[in-house]
């Protein structure tokens, strides 16, 4: 059997959707970016947003993939931080409720929370309180947390972090893994540039980008950008919205489609795409298939407020998965 183990910031995503961009620019928010702040801000962005409608679920961007593979019925585990509080608590047991294997650890503060606020435009900018995922750190990995699993799936939020994803890579790569880095946000990518291109180099086989982190890692437009990620990994992936995604292995270029779709939010979009292509990876399906899986399951999660979709849904995505395997 082959499992999939991800690692990334255990949070709780608070989902609000905005009437206008303007509390963006109050806030001091660049519009689909996402930014890290203090308790004090993420209170105040939540004062600020009282009046509007949101919804709850667990999140962190490597979460979100595995609960995607774990819906496709891939054996999955999850690596991360938390508090000792009803976040906490919530984020431990949807793990547990959706046969992800929780590989959790207790931190000194605050479980952390991502409030995602969504443009009218569908569009999302994310006011990140790491709080106690933050506290995941060298010490909580050993060779053992990777025995059994197959592939590594890192979120690029970790990335500042240097020493715990140097660790965590190494100690994967020791055990026979294949690694997945999603490299999560263009600030991100800008600020590790030199740390991200060295352990990419060194231990990654697959990274995803979206069109803004692949232009800030490469400096390219999409299909430039590609070749350049390529040729420090097994495979590229760089996603361009509704023009689908491109895909590059062993020197061959591949052009995926979308599905038609009717767009209210994109959280997830990227992280469950991932999903997909990682299910189709697992599968040893062609990197077509494993392009167009992605595609469905980010169509899909599109269409929701947040990162989850639900039970009948996912019931169909998994029948039109394997109308693709059987393709």
């Amino acid at each position: 059997m082959t499992r999939v183990l991800g690692m990334g910031n255990a949070l709780v995503d608070i989902m609000t959707r905005l009437e206008s961009d303007s509390l963006l620019h109050e806030f001091k928010l660049p519009k689909g970016s996402m930014q890290l702040v203090d308790r004090n801000a993420a209170e105040t962005v939540s004062k600020g947003t009282h009046h509007l409608p949101k919804q709850q679920s667990s999140g962190g961007s490597a979460a979100n993939t595995i609960h995607g593979l774990a819906s496709l019925g891939i054996d999955t585990g999850f690596i991360g931080t938390i508090g000792e509080d009803e976040f906490g608590l919530f984020f431990h047991e949807d793990l547990k409720k959706n046969n992800i294997q929780p590989q959790l650890f207790k931190g000194k503060f605050e479980s952390g929370r991502a409030i995602a606020l969504i443009s009218p435009d569908s569009e999302r900018t994310f006011a990140t309180f790491l709080g106690a995922a933050i506290e995941l750190c060298v010490d909580h990995l050993s060779p053992e947390i990777f025995e059994g699993f197959n592939y590594f799936h890192i979120e690029g939020y970790l990335v500042q972090n240097h020493d715990l994803i140097r660790k965590a890579v190494e100690l994967a790569k020791q055990k026979g893994l294949k690694v997945s880095l999603d490299l999560a946000s263009f600030n991100v990518v800008e600020a590790n540039l030199d740390f991200l291109k060295e352990i990419i180099k060194k231990y990654v086989d697959i990274v995803f980008a979206n069109e803004e982190e692949a232009k800030a890692f490469t400096g390219l437009q999409p299909l430039e950008a590609l070749h350049e990620i390529a040729k420090e990994c097994e495979i590229a992936v760089v996603k361009v919205g509704k023009n689908g995604s491109l895909i590059k292995k062993d020197g061959i270029v591949y052009t995926i489609g979308v599905i038609k779709a009717n767009s209210i939010d994109t959280t997830g979009a990227g992280d469950v795409y991932a999903s997909g292509f990682i299910y189709g990876l697992v599968k040893g399906l062609s990197m077509q298939k494993c392009g167009e899986i992605g595609a469905i399951l980010s169509g899909k999660v599109i269409e929701v407020i947040g990162a989850k979709i639900d039970s009948p849904t996912w019931e169909h995505i998994r029948k039109m998965v394997t109308d693709v395997e059987l393709s």
